[in-house]
């Protein structure tokens, strides 16, 4: 069975065949680094992990090219660095670190490219040249702007009209544009803000020309799979599609486009207003792995609004726990389930090839369980630490400090109950004492073998 996936160009599932079986590339939008990533940013890097792994395991791991770029240059990262006081290059370092780190710790693996917005400014420059002498953009009072009604198909990947678009976004309404829904391909910058010489001045580019420029630097006009979040769908990847095709021809660019639903929690859009706003490092300072935030998110198709739940969680540790049991010592071989192959197969079906784990788990299978649930990005050594740390009986520890601090309230002296606490602390535990007695919480950075010799 060969891969078929929902192409939202053409609105159809379809056999994907590549333009070159030897060189399979795959450009996904990434983040804006000015923050932690949330939960929500999360779900498109496994959704796209999980094609990245299928489709080296079809084609080969050097026959892929998968690229998810940073967008550093961006209003949002200014007011960051006006805020706190540090600089933009600091502010984008920091944060790409914590997203790679954070990402690495869902189990997702790393792009083969990585490209930040500001390596390929002359690029952006370039193309933004191009499409002015084609006709397809202007320049206005140090802007340069996407002619939209230069482009017949603008409007064909959401499938809208340009009046109801007009209608229905929110659309920079400034005197310099011909149009509301024209674009920003250049604008200009002062003396407080980033910017680059240009042929229109000093500046710094829109945020839809960076992905077109860094996919055509990387792979060239044409390549095969462009992927985001559905939030994406317009208007990024429909003004992407719309400058790329108008400067390189209608045939250019993506073949197939691929777009994930959005994320809930508990039923709820995720909001801070409302409370259940979390980046992935507060899902897993609450004590949630990364392998058990994996599995909920692949445990509902990609193509389908997810909700996170404490009670899927739960779920999912109990079911991980049970599996990581079963298959401890077994050696990974290349056989995986041909039933997970054709689930994923199957427009990246995750909660189907889950099924199909469920029932190697229970035939007893464990080879194959293990090999499989690999291709899932689960069950591997790298991704297993947080079993043996979370399975840590703290019951003793209590019943030690709770009769040292019996010991030292009749006593007087507290200097082994304060060595106690500050070890405990030391190796990660929150010492929370009360009249009703005391209550050891592991914290993110808990490290057990510190406290092996109590037990």
């Amino acid at each position: 069975m060969s891969i078929k996936l929902y192409n939202v160009k053409n609105r159809t599932k379809e056999a994907f065949k590549p333009i070159d079986e030897r060189n399979v590339r795959m450009y996904v939008c990434g983040p804006t680094v000015y923050d932690r990533a949330h939960i929500g940013n999360a779900r498109p890097v496994v959704v796209f992990d999980i094609l990245y792994r299928l489709l080296r395991h079809t084609y080969g791991i050097n026959s892929v090219s998968y690229a998810r770029n940073f967008t550093d240059v961006d209003d949002k990262i200014n007011i960051k660095a006006i805020s706190t006081g540090k600089s933009i290059r600091e502010i984008t370092n920091e944060t790409i670190n914590w997203y790679i780190e954070d990402m690495t710790a869902l189990g997702a693996l790393e792009p083969d490219y990585a490209p930040r917005a500001t390596e390929y400014i002359s690029e952006m420059i370039e193309m933004s040249s191009e499409l002015i002498k084609k006709g397809h953009a202007y320049v206005a009072e140090g802007h340069v702007l996407f002619d939209v009604s230069s482009y017949e198909a603008y409007g064909e990947l959401s499938g809208r009209s340009i009046d109801d678009m007009i209608a229905g976004a929110r659309v920079e309404v400034a005197p310099y544009k011909r149009n509301p829904m024209d674009f920003v391909l250049w604008k200009p910058s002062n003396n407080d803000q980033p910017g680059w010489e240009s042929p229109w001045g000093f500046g710094r580019p829109g945020w839809h020309i960076e992905c077109s420029a860094m996919a055509r630097a990387l792979f060239g006009e044409k390549f095969d799979i462009h992927g985001g979040g559905l939030d994406l769908q317009f208007p990024h990847h429909e003004n992407e599609i719309a400058q790329s095709c108008a400067c390189c021809g209608q045939d250019s660019f993506a073949n197939v486009w691929l777009h994930n639903e959005m994320l809930q929690v508990e039923g709820k859009k995720m909001s801070k207003s409302l409370g259940n706003f979390f980046s992935v490092k507060e899902l897993l300072d609450k004590g949630f792995s990364g392998e058990v935030v994996r599995f909920v998110y692949l445990s509902t198709h990609y193509s389908k609004p997810m909700d996170w739940t404490v009670k899927k969680a739960e779920e999912a540790e109990l079911t991980l726990r049970k599996w990581r049991k079963l298959t401890n010592g077994v050696q990974v071989t290349k056989h995986i389930s041909k039933g997970v192959i054709d689930a994923l197969n199957d427009d990246l079906n995750t909660s189907k090839a889950l099924t199909v784990l469920h029932g190697l788990a229970k035939s007893g299978n464990i080879e194959e369980l293990k090999s499989s649930a690999q291709i899932l990005g689960l069950l591997s050594d790298q991704m297993g630490a947080w079993v043996k740390e979370n399975t840590f009986d703290l019951s003793k520890l209590e019943e030690i400090i709770l009769a040292s601090r019996d010991k030292a309230m009749k006593t007087k002296e507290f200097t082994e109950l304060d060595n106690l606490k500050n070890l405990f602390i030391s190796a990660g535990l929150d010492v929370q004492m009360s009249k009703d007695g005391i209550k050891l919480i592991k914290g993110p950075k808990f490290n057990s073998s510190l406290l092996e010799d109590f037990l």
